[in-house]
């Protein structure tokens, strides 16, 4: 394999992908390539630490990373927490995960390499390797992972970027709609419409981006009709 050409493509290819979910699943398929393993899994964490796993190649990986959340322990949440790269090279009887290394193993599971998703400014995950022998990786596999990790990581991070704008672009979009509803049928200005949006979403403790929402499909300002308050 052309190392500088592969990572040229693949940086092509993630650049490219629309959204973060069809991001994650080809870095992936791209790690398997990459480092030649069996399987490839990818933990991200979302708002207040909650870790799910993003994307897998097979069931068993997603197993892997629920048995680390049940047993509190394994080397993808440790590259989560603590940075850099762990490796076992058999996890039937690695001593730092006595729970979930032996469960693993029943999995068919017996390489495991986890890297840290990270810029400069978050962390984003981690990125999860695993084979069915033992001592499968070699020092040049971690570092190839290690710099794959590093392209998956800008990769995420733009990913999740773009959601975000697209995301508060089409909000600020629809809060518009809502507004030009509210003012068109009540005679009121816009600063007034969007006063009635506002005390509409404290009120029922629910976003703004929903009252207007509403207010678009329904044609009307919520009042009794709206959905009961959470």
């Amino acid at each position: 394999m052309d190392i500088p050409e592969f990572f040229s493509q693949m940086a092509v290819d993630l650049y490219t992908q629309d959204g973060t979910e069809k991001t994650v699943e080809l870095i992936t398929q791209y790690a398997k390539s990459a480092i030649g393993c069996d399987d490839a899994g990818l933990l991200l964490v979302h708002a207040r630490s909650r870790v799910e796993t993003a994307a897998a190649t097979s069931s068993r990986v997603r197993v892997s990373h629920e048995l680390q959340l049940t047993h509190d322990e394994g080397p993808c949440l440790d590259a989560l927490e603590g940075g850099g790269t762990y490796v076992s090279d058999d996890v039937g009887i690695d001593e730092r995960w006595p729970a979930w290394g032996p469960a693993v193993a029943e999995l068919g599971i017996r390489s495991v390499v986890s890297v840290r998703l990270e810029t400069s400014e978050r962390r984003y995950g981690s990125l999860n390797l695993y084979s069915d022998h033992a001592k499968a990786f070699s020092d040049d596999d971690l570092a190839v992972a290690e710099i794959f990790a590093r392209h998956a990581s800008v990769a995420v991070a733009s990913a999740q970027s773009e959601e975000g704008l697209r995301i508060a672009i089409d909000a600020r979009k629809l809060i518009g709609q809502a507004q030009g509803i509210l003012m068109e049928r009540f005679d009121i200005d816009g600063d007034r419409a969007f006063d009635v949006l506002r005390r509409y979403s404290q009120h029922h403790n629910r976003k703004l981006r929903e009252v207007a929402e509403w207010v678009v499909a329904y044609r009307r300002t919520p009042l009794t009709e709206f959905p009961a308050d959470r």
